[in-house]
């Protein structure tokens, strides 16, 4: 009964396909000028290709709906920003600023050095920008009418010489107007108490969002320090950032890749026209290979424009897509070159075309459902940069497919039109078969052609052909070559397992501009000097609670206390209102359990302490929100990151006081909680759907069952291999996951067809005859897509790497199934054969 279910559509399909192969050979033009002029129609979608960039970092690379997201949300609503009294760390998001980081080798708490900073300062405080030449005093942030200063040129007066006679203390220095927290301003400190020696001064000018010449002042200060003059002292170096600078970067990103379009392309058609060379004149596919590529081309063409036409964004990630269809273009051409080279040359190119089609088109529609279907169920992931991705790549192999059944199946008959008249693959004037004896050798070379294989009536096999059936195929079918192969497969699947469990999540932002911007040396600055102390973190109160009671008190005050007990957490820097606001009312013998007292008395407390004024919700005579805040230390990778958001909710969750936890950076922690969960949903779901699939269109369930293997085994050994070759699972290396999907399909997919199909009795001979079919084309289409993606290897950024380090592995594991793995474990199950049955 599976036989019937499986040979019910197969064979059917098998048919239609024949029958369109004789209706495109018959009427070729028509197949050739209808796809051109959809493709120059649905091209003029790339006219709103600015309107549909969408490259905002936040909302393509972060969840859709992470919870973090609704956190902002929540405290934005009740906690609005008091522009009068600007705190860093009540700041719903990370705000408008600039910064400069200043290192030292040896000792940076010196008067040079600190005379070169104070240079740096007063040339920050000239930057002018907009209509009216608005200064930083006459746009910054405000703390009771003063600008946010920096406590560390506070604490010396902005004079250089006093930074060697203060005793600065660790992280907290008590100033004439209070404690002031020092661990994001001085970095690489010595462990005592007393600050001797430190190698990092951090400085911030933080502006008002909403003023419009905000932006201006910010892209003038980049323009100031991107000028190496400002960047060169003897005392320190210096690095800077802004709040704009992440976006700009990477946006500037996709253009550093537009470059290398042409010389994939060259390379594309150099490859297909060099390996469809044949020495025959009239035998030669010079023109049919680049067609082919042009074929691949007018698909990404027509998706891209009908997708911008309809107005689906178009992520920077999506530029990694062209490179990706030549490759599957270029090889379903393989396989439709491969299969027309074994039709009979004596019949009509209506015959011969509707004989390829038969077999041909058949594999392709394997491959290209689950190639489609892979990028498709990509759609479901959280990430706006995968689903716009996977929207736009699905859509372009689709159109690959159909181009290269109508368009590039014209071009092959309008070639065999070429070759029956047997006419010059240059010239196209008629050329005998066979020299005359009175021409010399070299016309022979130039002027004739036409010859085929006098028993099979195909064009004659070429010499890797010949190689594979003669030599690759029987050496690989050997017993002891396949223990070899079974070992091979059995290392591998040990290294690729090993490999996994030593995955790490998450996607570094530093990556997301190029390698030589200047956001990567402030973030790798940061990272050496700035990872003691991590985000000041939010433990909002999210529904009204009666403060005054103590039993409320002391839940509160519990779950407080387990939060500085967690590992990340410092137990003693921690911002209380609650605890100020009681110290307040014992001061004046006040009972803090008496409702109205507790409510009388807090407005007088809010007005002589301004800064709590925003950490409480007071609206209507009750407190509906509120919040203090936990310093968090030591985070220094993703894993710690992870895990310290993790337990922070956690310990959220388990208080008997409903709590949340927020901070602007969690938006992008979110990813670490949902980044392998929906990898494995999409692949596992991918998954099913690839072995439906090969249960319909492949003659045999037991073959089907191979292909689903292979799918998963090139899956393991990408990831493992991914993670040992130092790439995170991330949203970038997802995309890559998904197209692992459909990749590892594409090579199995073939072979296991080819076998099933063929007619040979044994199953050594069935495995040597579907390398003999489809091995080489296989090996053309890796090659061509490795040539696809190969430039990338050379970019400036870190996703386009990525992109080429994740194919180069898809690709050559897809391979060695294909051409070794596979063709050998088929041979352990001798069913798996339309005949058997």
């Amino acid at each position: 009964m599976a036989g019937c279910r499986t040979d019910c559509i197969e064979e059917p399909l098998s048919m239609s396909f024949g029958s369109l192969g004789r209706f495109i050979g018959r009427h070729p033009w028509w197949f050739l000028v209808i796809p051109t002029l959809v493709s120059v129609a649905l091209g003029g979608g790339f006219y709103f290709l600015k309107d549909r960039e969408a490259n905002d970092i936040e909302e393509q690379f972060t969840p859709v709906n992470g919870p973090a997201k609704k956190e902002r949300l929540f405290v934005q609503d009740n906690f609005p920003e008091n522009d009068s009294v600007f705190s860093v760390q009540r700041l719903a998001t990370e705000g408008a600023y600039a910064s400069i980081l200043a290192v030292s080798e040896t000792n940076i708490l010196r008067r040079a050095a600190f005379e070169e900073i104070l240079s740096l300062y007063d040339d920050v405080m000239q930057i002018s920008a907009g209509v009216d030449q608005r200064k930083y005093n006459d746009i910054c942030a405000t703390v009771q009418q003063n600008c946010y200063s920096n406590a560390i040129l506070d604490i010396i007066g902005y004079n250089s010489s006093n930074i060697e006679s203060i005793n600065l203390t660790f992280p907290m220095y008590k100033s004439s107007s209070g404690f002031v927290f020092l661990g994001s301003a001085v970095g690489g400190v010595n462990e005592s108490l007393i600050v001797e020696q430190a190698q990092a001064i951090r400085l911030f000018f933080y502006l008002q969002e909403k003023r419009p010449e905000t932006y201006l002042w910010l892209k003038e200060f980049i323009k100031l320090f991107s000028g190496e003059s400002k960047l060169k002292f003897k005392e320190v170096s210096v690095s800077y950032y802004t709040s704009i600078s992440r976006q700009q970067e990477f946006e500037a990103n996709s253009k550093t890749v537009i470059p290398l379009f042409a010389a994939t392309y060259a390379l594309a058609i150099s490859f297909s026209i060099v390996s469809c060379l044949r020495l025959d004149n009239v035998r030669n596919k010079v023109w049919v290979a680049t067609f082919g590529v042009f074929s691949a081309g007018l698909a990404v063409l027509s998706s891209f424009g009908l997708l911008l036409y309809v107005g689906v964004p178009f992520v920077m990630t999506v530029a990694t897509a062209p490179f990706l269809i030549l490759g599957i273009g270029v090889d379903d051409m393989f396989v439709l070159i491969a299969y027309w080279q074994k039709t009979n040359v004596h019949d009509n190119v209506e015959d011969r075309l509707a004989e390829t089609y038969k077999h041909a088109a058949v594999s392709i529609t394997i491959t290209t459902l689950t190639d489609v279907l892979a990028f498709y169920i990509g759609v479901m992931t959280p990430f706006g940069s995968v689903q716009s991705f996977c929207l736009y790549t699905g859509t372009a192999v689709l159109f690959c497919y159909i181009y290269s059944i109508t368009f590039f199946g014209a071009i092959l008959a309008l070639n065999g039109k070429r070759e029956e008249s047997n006419r010059h693959w240059l010239t196209c004037m008629k050329i005998p078969k066979t020299c005359p004896p009175e021409r010399s050798r070299w016309y022979s070379i130039c002027c004739v052609g036409g010859v085929y294989d006098r028993e099979t009536k195909a064009e004659e096999a070429l010499p890797i052909n010949d190689f594979i059936k003669k030599y690759y195929g029987p050496f690989l079918t050997k017993n002891y070559t396949k223990f070899f192969v079974v070992f091979l497969y059995a290392l591998y699947l040990c290294v690729s397992i090993y490999g996994c469990s030593n995955v790490q999540e998450g996607i570094k932002l530093k990556n997301l501009a190029s390698d030589d911007s200047y956001v990567v040396e402030y973030y790798t600055h940061e990272d050496e000097y700035f990872s003691v102390y991590g985000p000041n973190v939010m433990v909002v109160v999210e529904k009204t609670v009666p403060y005054w009671e103590e039993s409320v008190r002391s839940n509160l005050k519990k779950c407080l206390k387990d939060f500085q007990m967690l590992t990340y957490v410092d137990q003693e820097l921690f911002t209380s209102w609650l605890d100020a606001y009681g110290a307040y009312l014992g001061k004046s013998s006040l009972d803090l359990n008496n409702k109205t007292v507790f409510m009388e008395k807090l407005p007088a407390f809010l007005k002589l302490a301004p800064a709590f004024r925003q950490d409480l919700n007071l609206t209507n005579g009750e407190i509906h929100a509120s919040r203090f805040f936990i310093q968090t230390v030591n985070i220094t990778s993703a894993l710690q990151e992870k895990n310290m958001l993790s337990e922070l909710r956690l310990t959220a969750k388990t208080c008997p006081v409903p709590l949340l936890v927020y901070h602007p950076a969690f938006i992008f922690f979110d990813q670490y909680a949902v980044i392998v969960t929906n990898t494995i949903q999409n692949i596992l779901v991918a998954t099913a759907v690839m072995l439906v699939i090969s249960l319909l269109l492949i003659p045999n369930p037991l073959c089907s069952l191979w292909v689903t293997f292979a799918i998963a085994s090139v899956i393991v050994g990408v990831a493992g291999f991914m993670a040992l070759w130092g790439v995170n699972l991330d949203s970038i290396s997802m995309i890559n996951l998904v197209i692992c999907i459909g990749f590892s399909v594409d090579f199995s997919a073939h072979i296991s067809y080819a076998f099933v199909s063929s007619s040979k009795s044994t199953v050594n001979e069935k495995a040597t005859d579907a390398l003999h079919s489809l091995g080489y084309p296989i090996v053309q289409g890796a090659v061509s897509t490795i040539l696809g993606v190969v430039v990338l290897s050379v970019a400036e950024s870190y996703i386009f790497r990525t992109f080429f380090k994740i194919m180069l592995l898809v690709i050559s594991f897809g391979l060695v199934h294909g051409v070794v793995f596979i063709p050998v474990f088929l041979t352990f199950f001798g069913i798996c054969s339309k005949s058997d049955r």
